[in-house]
């Protein structure tokens, strides 16, 4: 799924949330916490990781991608 970006940045943890991958804010920073996500095929663990346009994020299958709108 594309996630059209805003601004500069969001953070990851809002990001799982305005993507509908999480039902809360708070559940988008447990799975962070516990190593669900990755950036970039890359583990991510900081819950306020600045995610910019270009980026990709994944979560238990769910591919986000993000692009400048």
């Amino acid at each position: 799924m594309e996630f059209s970006l805003s601004t500069e940045y969001i953070e990851l943890c809002k990001l799982l949330k305005a993507a509908n991958v999480v039902m809360s804010g708070g559940e988008g920073k447990d799975v962070v916490a516990q190593g669900m996500v990755t950036v970039d095929d890359e583990l991510e663990t900081r819950k306020r990781c600045k995610i910019r346009a270009g980026q990709v994020v994944e979560f238990e299958g769910n591919i986000i991608t993000v692009v400048q709108g």
